[in-house]
């Protein structure tokens, strides 16, 4: 996947307290991407854009807009990829 296909795709980090929780406990990142793309054009934006490896997606919609939650594979890297994005 192309560079500017993934930013078009994850439109920023999302972050609360409850997202803040997942990227300590379950490894997970959430951001808030485009209305009609796919489970699998997520995980290959991300991996794209931040290289890490993509355990599994899942997402929801909401009034902001649709959310994806995304497990990193290897344990640490949503907190590492966190910190690297200025979200920690």
């Amino acid at each position: 996947m192309r560079l500017e296909d993934a930013q078009k795709i994850l439109k920023r980090p999302y972050v609360t307290e409850r997202t803040f929780d997942q990227i300590e406990k379950e490894n997970k990142l959430c951001f808030l991407v485009e209305d009609r793309v796919s489970k699998t054009q997520i995980a290959a934006a991300v991996r794209a854009l931040y290289e890490v490896k993509v355990e599994a997606v899942n997402t929801s919609r909401t009034v902001r807009g649709k959310k994806a939650f995304v497990r990193l594979a290897e344990a640490g890297k949503a907190a590492e990829l966190a910190t690297k994005l200025g979200l920690v």
